[in-house]
């Protein structure tokens, strides 16, 4: 490994902002002790040491097919890129990125790691977060997979997102429904409404490893379980 590598694969924090360089490789980004534990998750498992050796930062987003889990991560946390432009280095969501609505080299990627998104499990702050997948073994790449984060403040949802793999033409999207959830409390019955309305938003494509059918209920089940922990977290922290 030669010295810009080395840099590259040393992230740093600041402020809020946990700034890693796009040519770090992904086993960097784990190992940092900054590394948030839904971010952490969403690199083991399924994703060998050798590719999280072999594949960059920049790679595994414009290519999500990678790590499809810790990109659904990036996009409910809501992180940011640096592309480097014709007209210079510009700040758009992950989200941006994915639908191809920023063009150029990414060159860094941020994800929110100060008040709020502690380095440890749950929530904190009015900010919470959780996953949940189904798999037929755990180790096995999972088919569905729903990841939350939900920012509450005087009682209602500042923000809410959901993004899922297995369940889209594309390997990970956020769901639109969880707009429905901002202004409102977080309760069981929002919950449910939004559960049901992401079920009918998915457009999942059936294989061997599940069909339609199976993507699309679990699609429902993987977000009501991924809010219901959000909830249960802050109830937790009242």
């Amino acid at each position: 490994m030669n010295d810009e590598q080395v840099l590259a694969a040393n992230p740093v924090v600041a402020g809020e902002s946990w700034s890693i360089d796009a040519d770090a490789p992904l086993q960097s980004v784990l190992d940092s002790p900054e590394c948030p534990p839904l971010l952490r998750r969403m690199l083991t498992g399924a994703i060998s040491w050798q590719t999280r050796n072999e594949k960059p930062v920049r790679r595994a987003l414009t290519s999500p097919r990678v790590a499809p889990q810790w990109v659904a991560a990036l996009l409910a946390l809501g992180a940011t890129v640096t592309v480097e432009g014709d007209a210079g280095p510009t700040d758009a969501p992950v989200e941006a990125l994915l639908q191809r609505r920023v063009k150029g080299k990414v060159s860094a990627l941020h994800v929110r790691v100060g008040e709020g998104f502690p380095s440890v499990s749950g929530g904190l702050g009015g900010v919470n977060w959780a996953e949940a997948r189904v798999a037929r073994t755990p180790a096995d790449e999972p088919i569905v997979v729903a990841v939350a984060m939900v920012e509450t403040g005087e009682g209602v949802v500042r923000q809410a997102r959901v993004a899922l793999t297995g369940v889209w033409p594309e390997p990970v999207r956020l769901a639109e429904a969880t707009a429905q959830l901002i202004g409102g409390p977080l309760d069981e019955e929002c919950i449910r409404a939004v559960a049901e309305a992401v079920e009918k938003e998915v457009a999942p494509k059936g294989d061997f490893r599940g069909s339609e059918e199976y993507r699309r209920a679990m699609a429902g089940v993987l977000t009501r379980r991924a809010l219901e922990q959000c909830l249960h977290q802050e109830e937790g922290n009242e």
